[in-house]
């Protein structure tokens, strides 16, 4: 029986890793050779950048590795645009460095690099064909090829209706998709996407998301910075959490929920709930929540470590009818309020 308990607690805690997933900015590296799995693509080298009074960054110190996902999290004012601009050498930093593909930042990576601003920077009355190939032109495109190129994604995106329309008669969801296409004309080794699923309705947001994991599997590397921490548990496995210019904690996202886990776990059975409730109290656990229908009754109930619900599981397994039992890990919408809330109250 535990042999089966394990195998069920392991293959609940590797769903997000078979998903392929998880307020950020992720990074993934797709590459076909292993033995390039641990090198790094972006070291971050105790990188410091202040404005004034304020240190936008201090010290900030991480690598990614290719051949992963990298979430970089952090509310307003945390420092994430301020990286961004250092990364797209819009700014230097005022110490340390960024290297990629081990080499400082220069013209060239520079010119392999999209990026999808959150603000909109496009020219309200061009209309959006001749905006699209302008702009890819400049990306070092000749005419042809920009617009070879533009026309594909457009049919890729059925939005070829949108052609000979000006860019001021387009909705903010309508204007992301053409911004978008814009970040990637030119095929980028680097895409930098600043909440790129803003504006966007639910069908957009899952057909927009889609292309990015396959720009990400053509082998581009993606960073994606973004509040929604739904988008984090989707396309993000590992992420730095950043506040007021420091990292709060980094790693692997299943790593961090595993860190973070707190010993909840789910019950769902058929019958005999008083019996359940009695085996859980002999070890002081606590019964979080309790849902019946006319089927089973699933419970919530934070041990105080893993072998007490084994326990607990392994007593009434005969005699309450378990249908399943897994761990509750925490979210990471969870683990980034409780992070940055308790950053806070360090910095009173």
């Amino acid at each position: 029986m535990l042999k089966i308990i394990n195998y069920e607690i392991d293959s609940s805690q590797n769903t997000p890793i078979e998903k392929d997933i998880n307020n950020g900015f992720c990074l993934r590296f797709i590459l076909g050779q292993n033995n390039q799995q641990n090198k790094k693509m972006i070291n971050i080298e105790r990188v410091k950048k202040d404005f004034r009074c304020v240190k936008a960054l201090d010290g900030v110190n991480f690598r990614i590795p290719q051949n992963a996902i990298f979430g970089f999290l952090g509310p307003n004012g945390a420092g994430k645009t301020t990286l961004i601009r250092i990364l797209t050498g819009i700014i230097t930093p005022d110490s340390g460095q960024v290297l990629i593909n081990e080499q400082p930042i220069n013209k060239l990576s520079i010119k392999r690099i999209g990026y999808l601003p959150e603000e909109r920077g496009l020219y309200k009355k061009m209309k959006v064909g001749e905006q699209a190939i302008y702009l890819a032109v400049l990306k070092g495109l000749t005419h042809q090829e920009a617009e070879k190129r533009i026309k594909e994604w457009f049919e890729k995106l059925e939005i070829t209706d949108w052609w000979n329309k000006r860019i001021d008669t387009l909705s903010k969801g309508m204007q992301q998709k053409i911004q978008f296409v814009i970040s990637v004309i030119h095929q980028p080794d680097l895409l930098i996407l600043d909440e790129p699923f803003s504006g966007l309705d639910p069908i957009n947001r899952e057909v927009l998301g889609k292309e990015i994991l396959e720009l990400n599997k053509s082998g581009m590397t993606i960073i994606l910075s973004t509040h929604d921490m739904n988008s984090v548990e989707q396309f993000c496995d590992q992420v730095v959490l950043i506040d007021k210019g420091k990292i709060l904690l980094s790693g692997k996202v299943n790593e961090i929920k595993q860190q973070r886990k707190s010993f909840l776990y789910e019950f769902c059975f058929k019958q005999h709930e008083e019996l359940f409730k009695d085996e859980c109290l002999k070890y002081k656990s606590d019964i979080l929540l309790i849902q019946r229908n006319d089927n089973f009754i699933c419970a919530r109930v934070k041990f105080h470590n893993e072998s007490e619900a084994e326990s607990v599981l392994f007593n009434i397994l005969r005699k309450v009818g378990i249908i399943s039992y897994k761990e509750i890990l925490p979210s990471m919408h969870d683990i980034f309020v409780e992070s940055i809330t308790s950053n806070n109250d360090i910095n009173k």
